[in-house]
């Protein structure tokens, strides 16, 4: 994302985000383990379907990663049985944020980017489901009736799937440096 096209106060964030990016797992961990802050154990809302029988988490991290610019989402709250966290940066305040679990159900929500609005994302403001635009992401990597997958963590994603708000964009709204 290129600084000619963010406000000032957009640039001092992203500014702000290149150093606590560093560290943030680590903080995330300790404040949950020290209790200053929480998260709800269980899976988020806004259920979108299942992985389709015969694709694979593999497949699929393929497809979001290549046709839709989606990547890693560390900066993200770990969901029981969560097996993929990925986003997809609208711009820099808002993206798309999809989950997968180890028993093949796919979930997912539009909301407000961490590095814009920390406080509004941390408390679900402006969350919404968007069903039709997951969908349309997903393809026929997705079905409407419940199929069980076994998944499990794919440990080979790539350091280079890990979406920053630092990231170029091209003109279909991927990152330039995930298109291969």
């Amino acid at each position: 994302m290129k600084n000619n096209n963010l406000t000032t106060s957009q640039v001092i964030k992203k500014d702000i985000w290149k150093h606590i990016y560093r560290f943030f797992p680590w903080v995330q961990e300790h404040f949950l383990k020290w209790h200053l802050v929480w998260h709800e154990k269980g899976r988020q809302p806004y259920h979108i379907g299942w992985l389709a029988p015969g694709k694979t988490l593999e497949e699929l991290e393929k497809h979001l990663h290549t046709e839709w610019g989606f990547g890693n989402h560390f900066v993200a709250w770990k969901d029981n049985g969560q097996v993929l966290s990925w986003r997809k940066l609208e711009d820099f305040d808002n993206q798309y944020h999809i989950r997968v679990f180890k028993d093949g159900e796919i979930r997912g929500h539009h909301e407000f980017t961490p590095e814009s609005k920390p406080f509004d994302h941390f408390v679900e403001i402006n969350e919404e489901q968007r069903p039709d635009e997951f969908k349309k992401f997903l393809g026929h990597y997705i079905v409407q009736k419940k199929y069980i997958s076994h998944l499990k963590v794919d440990r080979k994603t790539a350091p280079d799937s890990e979406i920053t708000v630092d990231d170029p964009l091209d003109k279909n709204g991927r990152h330039y440096r995930l298109v291969k």
